[in-house]
């Protein structure tokens, strides 16, 4: 056979058809035939116009792209010498000009016209220019990336220029040269078509190159000459030649570029991903090619008698082989050429493995876990929760936010954080896969809350880190995110915490904040703050509410212990629902009896829209309205229940089919309900989802409004008295104020403050220094100095912590009256003894200082030693100064003229059921001639233990240190604690639940943010964000409308209206009485401990029971949490006592009305008393004109009464002394308002 004599065994499953065409076309009788066959190398048939004799025409193929590259690049540097050399000619002749113009100056003008001939001539090769620039400049824009034409040209350049390698790849398992017929070839037919398209892009990139001498030497530029000129040569001599075509490859490098280009890559990872694998690929596969084409073709100068038969996989395999350095031996390289080429590819092959393979393989390692994109599900909503991820933070989010008793949470979750997930959260993660995914990335990155899909996204939810060391930093980054958020989707809704309340003003900076569409920022500290507030208002107030937005599970206990009930209480939320149209025209409280005796479900406030024209579409929240507010059609209610099943009850009561339905969970859609959904009427909203998920509108104003609306009460007696030219209160009417103070005015030494008598008053201990975060020490005071309470009713403050921290909150706290600052340390006895400790309302422990410690366990350190040191004071057995809260609360308008009545009058609280003030009540409003009955204490509190206190924890765990006594075990979570329960322990991480509670309901925000607060409206954050200070307001009626809301209070049921229900009466009859009688709704019990338990020294430690039910059996020592309605008459008598004596904390609240008492008896008992009194008065006034002028911050112009502050004389002390030997019972004061 030709082909085994010249060693030349074509491959291919038609090479041995191949060689039977030649030896048939061969004359075996010629001997010149057969001495030329040692030239025959290519197979050739009479079918083909091919040469005859088979000769190899490899040359002519590689001399034509030899040619082109060489024939080109003189070209360009023969243009490049020509132009060079012009060029410096015509600078000479230019020079020779100038030189012969100076020398002749007789001669210039002819000069002038002789060089102005060439500048004319110069204008049509201006012109020529300028076409060719603008050609060249279209070229450009063709070539380029820029224009969506370019895009297309680059991207199916390189797509032709793949499939033409493709072509290779096919053709490599045919012969290296073999006679082809361009007619009869498809793939030779298409290879011309893609390089005819290559030919002309060429001369585009030719047209816009700038320096064609560096263009002609690209590798783009070299592969277009040794691919494109040998397919022509290839039709012109029907011939085929595998040849160079393998360069084609090369334009694997431009892949990034291409996915670039098509903005598929956008990460640096990514881009350099690819570029490595480009790099490694194109070099793997045209090595691999040159080694298939001298390995197959032989060497040249051996006549090709050494080639060997190798196909090009095979090539691509020895490559990979010889890189790795292993080298099996099994396939190698014969020909020189090749054996040549693998010595230098070596070199460049294992370098390039040895660094491009690890980097290839660190980069897919390093590809982020979490780095793909979200798919949203049709029909599911979903919310992107980023900032502060940690395991304690994702955990307490979704607890509460999958709760069960959500009813339904068709909401996916979806997390992205800039850091991956550790083990713990990982799994945390894939326990709830259905329905919590995570992503890594960015909130500040585009491209992450586009992967994201968080314009589609039902809210945006950023966590606050509550245990950073710098919060303003914390909350700036919190700030940034809200800021890129709303810059990618104004539109989206978003529920940040924020962790100083003075960061919140900066929100308001971003057009596109919007607290209308559902916007909120939750400020921990604003909310932390105005909790221990309410607790120095009502104690367990704190607890209640945080277990009230708190989704809690119902652990049922069989024993009767007091964590029974309070657990039961504990399983309560807050919902929200509208109210069925049967009780459209019922009052306020009617609906609220109906549906706590019938319904099972407790009604506290409503969404209400007045009827006022001016105010038609303005929507506010009213709690606890009175009688004067009646339902209307679509009015949306706010409940607190067990489950969102059991208010759904309120939607579906039907008075017709449900009133005599004993049962509650029979109430269910009926009949009726059916008919009213098929024919809506036009005033019912859109019905929202299960857990109150819908929306304010956009008119809605979540601003917690007063019972009256200012334009229905033009006529009120009280306004009409008032003194319009007084400053009372801040511009907006929910704070009392007072004209800004210097901090040297209200600073107490230790022993001014053990000369003022001190009492009723609370004692705040604050841990801080110059370098600690401010701890916004406003929003404490704010709650305490409400409008809603009268200016006598307003307890003291005294601040006992370092005097350059409060320096540094003092300029926000200037404009409150009763404010004192006594500069020391919470952990000196004697500063405690200073301010009467013993004889405060409630002593709240602050620190500063908490989150500068790395160590969890010791964050708390400074809140913990204070409170064990307060607990281990021993006092004498002094009776000191009457406490006003000794007395219970009475209902305004209630006779207390006689002792029957008087729930308190001769009454002494004994010790084993709260001693001194261990109980802190809100006591009755002062009305005119009110009887006065002062209740000394029998027992001083002897120990530390009995006072009131509330602490501040960071660490939850801490909360076993603060009682030594119970039994909690460390792992117990906190709302499981005994100081949890009994409200003198209150930590930040309860507030974590709001987040969730927002979502679903905004409106639970603003109706707990006026419970806490004291009524801080978004007019007044904006007012804070321009002047960060009150500004006091003249009492207009507007403003003073402001003050007619209601507030907590603490019902005391030892004596008084509610005595007989109170031994072993129904808290359903209670809340009933009380709600008919008084306008005052009940809502939980603060019970002794051991209540339960007959022992002779019961704890005095209570705790909270939420919204009991009906049966509930009440003891005498119940304390009811009740929400009462301000009394207008309470504030018109301004006594003496009232308005100079406030160290006793308003010892004169008055007891009873003077319009009870019969005429005739009313001149009979003032006659008889004023002796008495006076001479009480006189003993009392004495002792109170020693107190400081910081307690009496009236206006000077509305009260002109000057108390000269004086060193306690020995009178002074004689009379302490007497209180120390008197009797316990000292017969009650009388204030009655002069006849005059």
């Amino acid at each position: 056979m030709l082909a085994e004599a010249d060693g030349t065994v074509p491959h291919g499953s038609d090479s041995s058809m191949r060689t039977s065409n030649i030896n048939n076309n061969i004359n075996p009788d010629s001997s010149i035939v057969i001495s030329k066959m040692e030239d025959v190398v290519i197979p050739f048939s009479s079918d083909v116009p091919c040469d005859n004799n088979g000769q190899r025409m490899w040359w002519a193929f590689l001399a034509s792209s030899m040619v082109t590259f060489f024939g080109g690049l003189f070209i360009i540097l023969l243009w490049r010498t020509l132009k060079y050399m012009w060029t410096v000619c015509c600078h000479c002749n230019i020079k020779t000009k100038e030189a012969q113009k100076v020398n002749n100056p007789a001669n210039n003008q002819p000069a002038d016209r002789a060089l102005k001939g060439p500048d004319e001539k110069e204008e049509a090769p201006a012109s020529e220019v300028g076409w060719m620039t603008s050609v060249k400049d279209w070229a450009g824009v063709m070539i380029s990336a820029q224009t969506l034409t370019g895009r297309v040209l680059v991207v199916l350049v390189f797509a032709l220029s793949i499939g033409a390698l493709g072509i290779y790849f096919i053709d490599s398992s045919d012969p290296i040269e073999s006679c082809q017929n361009f007619y009869k070839d498809f793939t030779l037919q298409i290879d011309m078509a893609f390089n005819v398209f290559f030919l002309l892009y060429f001369g585009l990139r030719f047209i816009a190159a700038n320096d064609k001498l560096w263009f002609w030497l690209e590798v783009n530029s070299v592969v277009d000459f040794f691919t494109v000129p040998p397919v022509f040569v290839s039709v012109y001599l029907n011939r085929s030649w595998l040849g160079l075509r393998f360069l084609r490859a090369l334009r694997l490098i431009q892949f990034s570029e291409i996915l670039q280009f098509l903005n598929i890559l956008k990460t640096s990872n990514s881009i350099k991903l690819v570029n490595l694998c480009s790099i490694f690929i194109s070099t793997w596969l045209t090595a691999a090619g040159f080694i298939h084409l001298v390995e197959n073709s032989g060497d040249p100068w051996e006549n090709f008698q050494n080639s060997q038969s190798l196909s090009y996989w095979e090539c691509v395999y020895l490559l990979m082989v010889t890189m790795s350095t292993v080298g099996y031996g099994d396939v190698y390289a014969k020909t020189t050429l090749g054996r040549l080429f693998m010595v230098f590819f070596i070199l460049g092959g294992l370098a390039m493995f040895a660094s491009y393979v690890p980097e290839i393989i660190e980069l897919i390692g390093n590809r982020k876990k979490y780095g793909g994109s979200y798919s949203a599900v049709n029909g599911r909503k979903h919310i992107v929760v980023c900032g502060h991820i940690t395991l304690e933070s994702v955990s307490n989010f979704l607890k509460d936010f999958l709760h069960k008793d959500r009813d339904d949470v068709n909401v996916e979750i979806v997390f992205l954080h800039n850091i991956s997930p550790n083990l713990e959260l990982e799994a945390l993660f894939k326990r709830h896969f259905t329905q919590v995914e995570f992503y890594q990335g960015s909130v500040l990155n585009p491209h992450d809350l586009a992967r994201v899909k968080i314009e589609s996204a039902d809210a945006c939810l950023i966590l606050a880190n509550k245990y950073c060391a710098d919060p303003d930093a914390e909350d700036a980054s919190n700030i940034m995110r809200v800021i890129s958020i709303k810059n990618y989707h104004p539109k989206i809704r978003i529920i940040t915490q924020m962790l100083q309340y003075h960061n919140k003003a900066h929100l308001l900076n971003i057009p596109s904040w919007n607290w209308k569409e559902g916007d909120d920022a939750i400020c921990l500290a604003e909310l932390k703050a105005g909790f221990i507030a309410q607790s120095c208002l009502a104690q367990g107030l704190s607890t209640m509410l945080a277990n009230l937005f708190s989704m809690r599970s119902f652990i049922e206990i069989e024993e009767d212990t007091w964590q029974k009930y309070y657990l039961e209480g504990v399983a309560n939320e807050m919902y929200t629902e509208y109210l069925s149209s049967a009780f459209v025209g019922l009052s306020f409280p009617t609906v609220c009896e109906l549906c706590y005796v019938k319904l099972k479900l407790l009604l506290i406030a409503i969404e209400y829209k007045s009827e006022q024209r001016e105010s038609r579409s303005r929507k506010r929240i009213l709690i606890n309205p009175g009688n004067h507010v009646k339902m209307q059609e679509g009015t949306l209610g706010f409940f607190i229940a067990s489950d969102a099943k059991e208010v759904k009850r309120a939607f579906f009561y039907c008075k017709a089919c449900h009133d005599d339905i004993t049962d509650p969970k029979r109430i269910k859609k009926c009949g009726c309900k059916r008919l009213e959904d098929e024919h809506p009427s036009t005033l019912s909203p859109k019905k929202k989802q299960r857990n109150g998920g819908m929306r304010n509108s956009p008119n809605c104003s979540p601003k917690m409004m007063s019972r009256h609306d200012p334009l229905l009460i033009p006529g009120n007696e009280q306004i009409e008295n008032m003194d319009m030219n007084v400053k009372r209160y801040d511009s907006t009417g929910m704070f009392h104020w007072c004209p800004s103070k210097d901090i040297e005015k209200v600073i107490l030494t230790r022993s001014e403050a053990s000369m003022t008598v001190l009492s009723g008053h609370v004692v705040v201990c604050i841990f801080g220094d110059v370098t600690s975060a401010l701890v916004g020490l406003r929003n404490l005071v704010m709650p305490l100095r409400a409008s809603n309470f009268h200016y006598h009713e307003l307890k003291p403050i005294v601040f006992v912590g370092s005097l350059d921290y409060l320096r540094r909150e003092w300029e926000t706290l200037h404009n409150f009256p009763k404010v004192s600052i006594l500069p020391g340390t919470p952990l000196s006895r004697a500063d405690l003894r200073a301010v009467n400790i013993n004889l405060c309302d409630m002593c709240v422990i602050l620190s500063a200082n908490q989150n500068n410690i790395e160590d969890a366990s010791l964050q708390d350190k400074e809140c913990i030693l204070a409170s064990l040191n307060i607990k281990s004071m021993q006092f004498d057995d002094s009776i000191g100064v009457l406490q006003a809260n000794s007395q219970g609360f009475t209902p305004p308008g209630m006779d207390r003229s006689s002792p029957d009545s008087s729930p308190v009058h001769g009454f002494v609280r004994q010790a084993s059921v709260t001693t001194g003030s261990n109980i802190p009540i809100i006591t009755e409003l002062a009305k005119p001639g009110k009887l006065l009955p002062l209740v000394p204490l029998s027992q001083e509190k002897k120990s530390g233990t009995n006072i009131q206190m509330i602490t501040e924890l960071v660490n939850d765990s801490n909360v076993q240190f603060l009682d030594q006594d119970d039994d909690d075990d460390p792992d117990t979570e906190l709302y499981l604690t005994q100081p949890f329960a009994c409200g003198t322990a209150f930590a930040v991480s309860v507030l974590d639940s709001l987040m969730s509670a927002t979502y679903f309901n905004d409106n639970i925000l603003t109706l707990i943010r006026t419970l806490v607060t004291g009524g801080a409206t978004p007019e007044l954050e904006a007012l804070l964000a321009e002047e960060n200070a009150l500004r006091g307001g003249y009492s207009t009626p507007q403003t003073l409308a402001n003050r007619d809301r209601c507030r907590v209070a603490q019902l005391a049921l030892y004596d008084g209206p509610f005595a007989d229900l109170g031994d072993g009466g129904c808290y359903g009859d209670l809340f009933c009485k009380a709600l008919k009688t008084y306008n005052m709704l009940c809502f939980g019990i603060y019970r002794l401990r051991d209540a339960h338990i007959s022992t002779p020294t019961q704890c005095t430690k209570r705790y909270v029971i939420t919204n009991p039910p009906y049966e509930f059996e009440l003891v005498p020592t119940d304390l009811i949490f009740c929400l009462m309605q301000f009394d207008h008459n309470a504030g018109q008598s301004r006594t003496s006592l009232s308005h100079s004596s406030h160290s006793s904390h308003s010892s004169s609240k008055k007891s009873s009305s003077v319009h009870s008492i019969p005429p005739s008896n009313r001149q009979n008992r003032s006659s008889k008393t004023r002796e008495a009194r006076d001479k009480q008065n006189a003993t009392r006034m004495n002792r109170m004109g020693q107190e400081k002028k910081w307690f009496t911050d009236e206006p000077e112009n509305a009260y002109p009464r000057n108390i000269q502050i004086k060193p306690m004389s020995t009178h002074m002390a004689n009379q302490v002394n007497q209180y120390k030997s008197t009797s316990s019972l000292i017969p009650p004061i009388r204030e009655v308002e002069d006849e005059c």
